[in-house]
């Protein structure tokens, strides 16, 4: 493998990995308040959706991006209800919400738009279009440190740098902020913050919001950046691989975008099955390398890559004693 070539597999990782990353932290923030949400998946599919029809409607991909985090807010609201409130089954409440985004979308894009199912083509200003940072162009040809700034730091769109940032942010949040300690304490002891005097629902709720806000910027990202519209099911699973990379991760913010790179880098593999081929010598089959992150993503949750220990309160409703 050429230089060339890496810099290209390297620059498709950090693209497919943004997702990933964006949907891995808003499960981190969500159950390390112990409300754990297998709605990831859907969340970000009626995002993208919602982001994909708004933005092709009025040509603003930032009303598109709203309008994503709004679609995402309202199922992180019934979930939170479900499991918080009423204090459901978080995981059945996460694969209704599931159900229901894998539908809906796809009988509202029929009937809003009569495409199949999908929205119309984005373009212009109705998508999110790649930065160019300052000086890329003028050090494009300094040997080795120029190619990695031009083409695999710069070039990417503002939601790439968005999902990089929002790792030290969450890290600082969880662990340097009140409200970060006060939330990791409610999915392991609940009852000790509520002793102390702070409200335990308040703060699931606040996770669960910021869960939903993630996963929105997630939905939109897929629909108005990677592609270019809305079509069925283009999360492809990517809300179960980022549950998988979020234990992989045991629940850290650094980890969770190694994991995340981890399974982008796969993704970008499968897309070059010729480098495969030049490593190895012999032509593999291309319908392999696709399920190889949905295979690493068995292997983690089967227990594979080590004991990942949750969130001591996490699945179990609080119910305050009397």
């Amino acid at each position: 493998m050429d230089f060339a070539t890496l810099l290209q597999m390297l620059d498709a990782t950090l693209r497919l990995a943004t997702p990933l990353l964006l949907a891995c932290l808003a499960g981190l923030f969500s159950e390390r308040a112990g409300i754990f949400d297998i709605g990831l998946e859907g969340k970000m599919l009626a995002a993208a959706f919602m982001s994909a029809a708004i933005a092709a409607v009025t040509g603003n991909v930032w009303l598109g991006l709203l309008a994503g985090i709004g679609a995402s807010l309202m199922l992180s609201a019934v979930h939170g209800l479900a499991s918080i409130t009423f204090r459901g089954n978080q995981l059945i409440s996460g694969v209704a919400i599931n159900f229901l985004a894998a539908g809906l979308t796809v009988v509202v894009a029929q009937s809003w738009f009569r495409q199949g199912g999908r929205t119309p083509q984005l373009s212009g200003d109705g998508r999110f279009n790649p930065i160019t940072l300052p000086f890329a162009d003028a050090l494009r040809d300094v040997p080795i440190l120029g190619p990695i700034y031009y083409e695999l730091i710069s070039g990417h769109t503002i939601l790439v740098y968005v999902a990089l940032l929002t790792v030290p942010l969450t890290w600082w949040v969880l662990y340097r902020t009140r409200f970060g300690l006060r939330l990791r304490a409610v999915g392991e002891n609940p009852a000790a913050v509520d002793t102390a005097g702070v409200s335990v629902v308040a703060l699931r709720f606040a996770a669960v919001g910021i869960c939903g806000v993630l996963c929105g910027i997630a939905g939109a990202y897929l629909a108005t950046a990677l592609q270019a519209g809305f079509v069925k099911d283009m999360s492809a699973g990517r809300g179960y691989i980022a549950l998988a990379a979020l234990i992989f991760a045991k629940w850290r913010p650094w980890y969770a975008l190694y994991a995340c790179l981890l399974f982008g880098f796969l993704q970008a593999l499968s897309l070059r099955p010729d480098i495969i081929t030049g490593v190895i010598g012999f032509r593999v089959n291309g319908q392999f390398l696709d399920v190889l992150p949905y295979i690493l993503t068995v292997i983690i949750l089967a227990g594979f890559v080590g004991k990942a220990i949750p969130p001591r309160a996490g699945g179990a409703p609080y119910v305050k004693e009397r």
